[in-house]
């Protein structure tokens, strides 16, 4: 067992952590620019997904790297085609607004990462009652990835509109494999004040006190 002294934080490092968190925003492919990533910056980011917490210390994650213009293509293909189902799920002036958003950056991100959770054979410490909890870690790496790319000020969004599936066919990836996030990283023109949707109106920010129940919901 490890037994140096614990790692104590300064004020200063906690406000430039919430500076940080504060200011990660989810951008656009109208907002990438060309430039490439050096690959010091990308093994920091990597770094930062696999020092997240995990159940068991299970580790359940895998990072499928991609730059190849035809494979991004190949994934845009899918996001083009739910997103035509998406936006029927919207009526009248949503719709519209939803149609004009500038919903991701597959091809304009120098550099797309598929995150995705392998399942471990047998039972995990810690997962034997919540069996998502392995997917959830995996999330964990992925806002570790967010903060350490804007801490860089590398750009970072998060593609939801997709067939994991599809996704899974174009990367070859193994059956077992689930696709949790395809991530667009790049450079970028501009890290916006608040979040894009926030700033449109599209949802309005929750506060505090609105979410916060003590001891039980009544």
């Amino acid at each position: 067992m490890e037994t140096s002294p614990q790692r104590v934080f300064s004020n200063e490092e906690q406000e430039l952590l919430e500076e940080i968190m504060l200011h990660r925003r989810d951008v656009r492919g109208n907002r990438f620019k060309e430039t490439p990533i050096p690959e010091m910056i990308i093994d920091k980011i990597l770094q930062a997904g696999l020092a997240a917490p995990s159940v068991g210390f299970s580790q359940p994650w895998e990072f499928v790297l991609i730059e190849s213009l035809q494979t991004k293509e190949a994934v845009k293909a899918t996001f083009s085609e739910e997103t035509q189902k998406a936006a029927a799920q919207f009526a009248d002036e949503k719709q519209k607004e939803y149609i004009q958003l500038k919903l991701e950056g597959i091809i304009e991100a120098p550099l797309n990462i598929a995150v995705f959770y392998k399942p471990k054979e047998g039972p995990v410490l810690g997962q034997t009652s919540m069996p998502n909890m392995g997917k959830y870690s995996v999330v964990c790496a992925i806002q570790n990835m967010w903060l350490m790319a804007r801490s860089l000020n590398v750009g970072m969004g998060w593609v939801s509109i997709l067939d994991p599936e599809k996704v899974k066919k174009v990367l070859n990836a193994p059956e077992e494999n689930q696709l949790i996030g395809y991530l667009c990283f790049g450079y970028t023109d501009m890290f916006y004040n608040k979040p894009e949707l926030e700033l449109r109106k599209w949802e309005k920010k929750k506060l505090q006190g609105e979410v916060v129940i003590r001891e039980s919901y009544t």
